[in-house]
Order: structure tokens, then C-alpha cells, then sequence
């Protein structure tokens, strides 16, 4: 049987596009007149902010207007503060001190307010700031288009910096095109990269991970932390400066570079986009800029998030669809990202923000809690993103199974091309955490695996950076905790560290096989990073010494680690060999919770999964389609840490049984515990 959360095939050509949702499911059908409302909105919306044949992408080019702007023989800069009275640049040209001949003009009446400067008032490397002005007081405030934001080492304040170096970055791989296949996701910071003790760089990301990473056989790097942040250990999610590549990692010369050598090397790079929220700050951020508190976000309560201490976007308004949509394509055009995974996209959707909510039915996603302005939003900005970029891909971070959220336009959706399988990493964690291994149901595993919507494709992960941060443990560090400390070179023997590496093994390998069309891992997790991540702070006494990745624990020869780096590798090649995340047809062959085995087909492949923690079987026996199977891959083996049970290559032929439940054919195997193998049908 086909196992999802809706089994509906595709149907044929449709006049309506949003009948392909109700096709699809039929659980929407009572929800029809919200769902076409919503997507009228959508359409309605687009066609407002772009009512000519120019188009979104179009719209969404505020970066190319506001800001500061080189022409031929002028500055000109334009920023955007409908509550203003007064505007003026200050900065190292004016002595940071207010000059009447660096005051901006009033441009219209939506707010904007221009100055121009002959070209050698400011030159590169300058820092400037906008000094904003309202009826009942004033305050500094970086522009909010700054592409280049930097902090000073000694004072540690925030300014805009020119940025317009004489020889600017020249690319070299201009024709790069994401592959159409399906993201093996390497997740990761280039600040915490690194193995030294301190914020790692661009280049040295470039020079020392990115070989790692092509090595390992991912095909999508995802930086976090790229838009400026005036908390580092807020993980790059309090974003100040939504047009500035962070400078604690260097210039945005060495951004691009990093991006180009990694198209080179055949990689797509995708960036974490956070606008679910803002920082709170108001000298850095947008949070009171011209003196409102509403002008990018929403007033009163609702433009607060308590639980993250940020500001609320109000995507109801045009200049800040204006705003976020132009970001989008900012980063598309100027360092040439392949695309986003959107951050928070629960907490962007819903009143409450996800928080507390169980998402049980269906109600819920058609209910008064919806944010229904946000959704047209990203309807809209997946738009500018795929018009601009065919190929980019968008990922979007929902815990609530929002319907038709990564569902085409053309087919009735808002257009993400994945969602991230949240529920999938937090599942491990329950069972690894409270259940004993003898004790796994594997019903309810398959069903966690498996509980998606055919119609919306998901990346599938057993834990990215959230499972990773301090105050909780790694997947390895549960299944093995101190002893990891201990007992981890070659030839050491621990029941702790067999189990561990036998269970981190099965569960990511049967994660990848069952649970997305994609495949997303954080960085260091592949060998079983024995720590969790922790950036400097008050709390640690500013330390760095969680806030990098021990690669030379893999590098050790003598060190178990570099087996669960080889089976992860292995484990990739295997995924991309045979197609497996291209391949929508999940099928469960057998079940048997007290036997903890789990065989199930994908791809034309069997999975056999021994989940068992004591039991090895000789000649366990299930049902399959006749013929001769070639065993391609086995978890056991010993150069992936394994005690090496069973014979490579070996072949099974099936047996014919009639004496019960009828005739059959089937597969007898040895199936030693905690060991999954994959067996591919032999012509």
C-alpha cells in the first residue's frame, strides 16, 4: 500500500487550477470558499503591485531605488519615513555632525525623503548613518536599504559603510543553473565552521568546508546568518539589515566568491531568509524608524512576538511588501543565491505563531487565526523568486502542514517547491529521549516517516541546527552521551558506542529513504559532532569553544567518527544512484513491531531495517515479488563501524510457500540486529 497523509493521484487537465486541490484532497472541499477567496487575494494583489506587462519582478527592484546609489558624477540616496520631520546624513564626511547641505528633501507624499552629493563628498570605505527627526523627538538610525553594515571593534556600534570598491568582484561561473533534481541540503554558519576558537570567514568557509562538502556529496549549501545581526548568538535569526551581508565574516567581494567557487564546483547555494520577524533594536534595525512603531510593523500587541523578543511584520502594506519582496530579489541579484529557506513560516502564518497550537484538523488552517496577508505575501514572493530564477529553489520552514503551501500557482498553491518535515527531527528526539529501544513501535514510526501530502514535496532530516543547540543533545550524543568522551577510537569496545552508531546510522539512513523528495543535514552531524552549539554569550563567559566544529575528530584515522562519515557519504550515493528522492511511490511491505522490523519499497528497491536491539534473524521471512535479489548495501559493514554479519554482494533468490494463507512468494533472509540492508531486483 502507498502510505501518506493524502493518497489522491493526479488527476487529468483542469480548468480551475484550485480544483486540482480539492482533486487531490477532498478533505478541502468544506473549505472551498476560503481557500478561493485567499487565492484571489493572491492574484488580486499581484495585479495591483504590478498592473502593467513589467511584471513582479519588476515591483520588487526597491534596491535599485532607495538606498545609497553611485551615478556617473553623484551620490544619490533615498530613504523611506513617512512620520519624519527631518533627515540628515552624518558620518565621517560631515564630522558626524548635522550640516544643513546633508539634509534630504521631501520627495513626495508617501514619505520619501532624497539627497544628491557631488561624487567626492563620500568615498569607499566611509561610515555613515541617517540622523531622522520626528514631532516629538529624534534618534539615529542606519539606513534601511544599507548594503554594507560594519561595527566597530573597540566601541562595538553599527554604522552603514560605503561600499564601492575600485575593482569589484568579477564572477566566473556566469552560467551556473541549478540542477532539476532533487536538494541534498548541507546546512551551515560559516562563522561557527571552523576549528579554531573564533568567528570563522567567507574565504575560510570557501578554502576549508566547501572541499568538505563536495566531498561528501551534497549538492545545496545553506548558509544561516548571511543579513546583518547585531547578536551574533542569536544565530543570524534577529536580522538588523536586511541588505547586508554580514561583516563579522568579511567583505561582500568574499561572499560572492564563496558563492562562485561553489557554482563552480557544480553546488547550489540557498540562504536562510528570515522575514517571519525583525530585531528589536531601533539604532540598528527597523524597529521605530521614523518614530512609529508601526511603519514596517504592525502597532500595538500583535507587533511584538514576546516569545522571541522581535518585531511583526505588517504584510499588509504595500511599502513593506515593497520592502521584503525586494529583498528577495536582492539577494538573487547581487550575490547570486539559489534560493531560500524561509525562516518561521508558522509564526508568520497564524495570530499565535504556532505556539501551543496542535494542528489536529483542518479548521485550524482556515480559521480567524491566519495571517492571511502573510500568505499572499509569500504567494507573492515565491513569484518574484521563480519569475527571476526558473530554477531557484524555496524551501519553507512550517510546522503546521499548511495545505497547498508548496504547491505550484499554476496548480492552485503559493508556490514553495519543499517544506521542511519538521515533525520528523522532533520525533527522534521523543523516542530516542523517553522510549527504550525495545519498546520502539514501529507502526507509529512509519506513520511519522511517511505523514505527508503527496501533492507538496518535503525535505526529510533527522536533525539540522535546532536539535543541535546547547541546552538539548544531539542525536549521537543521546543514543552514546559521555562515553562518546571515552570510547570512540578504533578498537575500543562499548555496548554504549556500538548502539549509538548502529542507531545513528539506521536513523538517518531510513530518514533519507522515507521521509521528503529531499535531504537536509547540518553541519558536523553527518560524523556524529559529539557537542552541542553554543555562541558566545553572557552565560558561557563569551565563549567560542561550542561555537565551531571539531573536524579533526573525523580526520583522525583512529577515530570511530570517520565511519559514520563514509556511511553517510555512502548513503548519499546510494540516494542519487538510484533516484530514491525522485521516486513518490512509498511502499510497506512488512511490519512487525515486536520483531522491530520495518521492510518497505521505494524506487525499485527493498529497505530491510533490523530495528531489533537484541535479536538477529536467520531466516526471517516476508512477501515479495518474485525473482533474484542482489544485496547493494549494508549498514553492518565494517568499514562503516559494523561487526560485519553478513557477506557483501550476496544474493537471495525467493521461495514459493503454500502452506498458508494461500500461495506466495517470499524472501528469506538473515537479518542481524540493528542493521538495515538494501536489496535491488537482478534481471
Amino acid at each position: 500500500m502507498s502510505t501518506s497523509r493524502n493518497s489522491h493521484k493526479y488527476p487529468g487537465p483542469v480548468s480551475d487550477p484550485l480544483d486540482l486541490l480539492f482533486e487531490r484532497d477532498s478533505y478541502l472541499r468544506p473549505y472551498e470558499r476560503v481557500i478561493k477567496r485567499r487565492f484571489s487575494r493572491l492574484i488580486e494583489m499581484e495585479k495591483k503591485l504590478a498592473p502593467d506587462e513589467t511584471g513582479l519582478v519588476t515591483f520588487a527592484s526597491g534596491h535599485e531605488y532607495f538606498g545609497l546609489k553611485s551615478c556617473e558624477d553623484e551620490w544619490i540616496f533615498r530613504e523611506w519615513a513617512p512620520n519624519a520631520t527631518a533627515l540628515f546624513l552624518i558620518g565621517d564626511m560631515t564630522g558626524w555632525q548635522e550640516k544643513p547641505s546633508f539634509a534630504l528633501e521631501r520627495i513626495n507624499d508617501q514619505g520619501v525623503w532624497e539627497i544628491r552629493l557631488p561624487r567626492k563628498v563620500l568615498g569607499h570605505g566611509d561610515l555613515y548613518r541617517l540622523r531622522v527627526y520626528w514631532n516629538t523627538g529624534g534618534g539615529d538610525r542606519i539606513p534601511a536599504y544599507a548594503r554594507r553594515v560594519v561595527q566597530d571593534p573597540r566601541t562595538l556600534i553599527f554604522n552603514a559603510q560605503v561600499w564601492h570598491p575600485p575593482s569589484p568582484y568579477e564572477w566566473k561561473c556566469n552560467d551556473f543553473k541549478s540542477p532539476a533534481t532533487p536538494p541534498f541540503i548541507y546546512e551551515a554558519h560559516v562563522g561557527m565552521a571552523q576549528e579554531e576558537e573564533k568567528i570563522g570567514s567567507y574565504l575560510e568557509f570557501k578554502l576549508k568546508i566547501l572541499p568538505r562538502i563536495i566531498a561528501s556529496g551534497y549538492d545545496t549549501v545553506q548558509l544561516m546568518g548571511i543579513p546583518e545581526h547585531p547578536y551574533y548568538a542569536s544565530f543570524g535569526y534577529h536580522v538588523s539589515n536586511f541588505f547586508a551581508a554580514s561583516s563579522r565574516f568579511g567583505t561582500p567581494e568574499e561572499l560572492k566568491e564563496l558563492v562562485d567557487t561553489a557554482h563552480s564546483a557544480g553546488l547550489r547555494v540557498i540562504m536562510d531568509l528570515i522575514h517571519s520577524h525583525a530585531v528589536n533594536n531601533e539604532v540598528e534595525g527597523l524597529s521605530r524608524f521614523d518614530g512609529t512603531p508601526y511603519q514596517y510593523f504592525h502597532d500595538g500587541p500583535r507587533g511584538r512576538h514576546e516569545a522571541w523578543d522581535s518585531r511583526c511584520f505588517d504584510y499588509g502594506k504595500i511599502p513593506v511588501i515593497h520592502f521584503l519582496l525586494s529583498n528577495c530579489r536582492f539577494w538573487l541579484d547581487e550575490y547570486r543565491f539559489d534560493g531560500f529557506r524561509f525562516d518561521g513560516v508558522t509564526s508568520m502564518l497564524y495570530s499565535h505563531h504556532g505556539l501551543g497550537r496542535a494542528f489536529t484538523s483542518y479548521e485550524y488552517y482556515y480559521d480567524d487565526t491566519v495571517d492571511e496577508d502573510a500568505l499572499i505575501y509569500l504567494g507573492l514572493a515565491n513569484k518574484v523568486i521563480h519569475d527571476l530564477r526558473p530554477d531557484a529553489v524555496t524551501v519553507a520552514e512550517d510546522i503546521s502542514g499548511m495545505p497547498g503551501l508548496a504547491v505550484r500557482r499554476e496548480e492552485g498553491g503559493f508556490g514553495f517547491d519543499y517544506r521542511l518535515a519538521m515533525g520528523v527531527p522532533d520525533y527522534w528526539i521523543r523516542l530516542v529521549k523517553e522510549v527504550s529501544d525495545e519498546n520502539w513501535q514501529l507502526g507509529n514510526l512509519w506513520y511519522e516517516l511517511t505523514n505527508r501530502r503527496t501533492d507538496e514535496k518535503t525535505i526529510g532530516y533527522a536533525e539540522s541546527h535546532d536539535q543541535a543547540l546547547v541546552g538539548d543533545k544531539t542525536l549521537i550524543f543521546r543514543l552514546i552521551d559521555s562515553q562518546m568522551y571515552h570510547h570512540m577510537r578504533i578498537g575500543d569496545t562499548d555496548i554504549n558506542v556500538d548502539r549509538g552508531i548502529a542507531l545513528h546510522k539506521l536513523i538517518r539512513f531510513i530518514t533519507l529513504t522515507t521521509a521528503g523528495n529531499g535531504y537536509l543535514n547540518f553541519m558536523g552531524n553527518e560524523f556524529g559532532h559529539p557537542e552541542w552549539v553554543d555562541f558566545p554569550r553572557e552565560g558561557n563567559a563569551w565563549s567560542y569553544h561550542y561555537a565551531r566544529r571539531q573536524w579533526h575528530l573525523v580526520d583522525d584515522p583512529d577515530l570511530k567518527y570517520r565511519f559514520l562519515d563514509l556511511f553517510d557519504r555512502e548513503m548519499i550515493a546510494l540516494a542519487k544512484r538510484f533516484r530514491i528522492l525522485e521516486s513518490q511511490e512509498i511502499e510497506l511491505l512488512h511490519e512487525h513491531s515486536d520483531d522491530k522490523v520495518l521492510v518497505f519499497r521505494r524506487a525499485g528497491l527493498l529497505f530491510v531495517f533490523n530495528l531489533h536491539p537484541t535479536k538477529s534473524y536467520v531466516d526471517y521471512r516476508f512477501e515479495a515479488a518474485p525473482g533474484k535479489y542482489g544485496m547493494i548495501f549494508d549498514s553492518d559493514a565494517p568499514a562503516y563501524g559494523g561487526q560485519g554479519r553478513l557477506h557483501p554482494g550476496q544474493s537471495h533468490l525467493t521461495l514459493f510457500d503454500v502452506s498458508k494463507n494461500g500461495s506466495r512468494h517470499f524472501l528469506s533472509l538473515y537479518i542481524p540486529t540493528r542493521t538495515a540492508i538494501v536489496l535491488q531486483p537482478v534481471s
